[in-house]
């Protein structure tokens, strides 16, 4: 089995585990070796948090696998995954889609002249068709009128 958080501000993770652990271990052991398990846990990611300068306002997401033998709830830390995503990483990335997002627009409005003008050059393209075929038939016109 596996435990995975979801996306988590760094400061909630530790109840997030709980209710998640709850969820899925609820009815297969007792409440009390939930709880044991998830506060188990809970100061081993606190610790690793500590170790990779984890702070309040990052964005979290944990998963590890487990195992529930005997009425209880083994860990696997070998297999735990924290994805972390920093809080001024964020603010960059926020900053970055705001520029692509003024970028896109741009461009939108760029290719919608282009539209324009395109649809102008069919226009202005017809028209003078049409007068090319106008003087066409007139000398034709002419010469049939000479020859007579």
């Amino acid at each position: 089995m596996r435990l995975s958080t979801g996306f988590v501000r760094a400061s909630g993770y530790a109840r997030k585990v709980r209710r998640v652990l709850f969820a899925i271990a609820g009815g297969k052991v007792p409440p009390q070796e939930i709880v044991r398990a998830a506060g188990e846990l809970n100061r081993f990611i606190f610790e690793r948090f500590q170790e990779m300068g984890v702070e309040k306002g990052d964005v979290v997401r944990i998963s590890v696998p487990f195992a529930i033998s005997e009425g209880g709830i083994r860990w696997d830390y070998d297999g735990l995954k924290i994805e972390v995503y920093r809080k001024s990483e964020e603010e960059k990335l926020a900053k970055a889609m705001e520029e692509v997002e003024e970028r896109e627009k741009a461009l939108e409005e760029a290719i919608a002249e282009l539209s324009t003008l395109a649809q102008k050059l069919r226009e202005l393209s017809e028209e003078i068709e049409e007068k090319i075929e106008r003087i066409k038939a007139e000398h034709t016109g002419l010469k049939l009128r000479f020859e007579e």
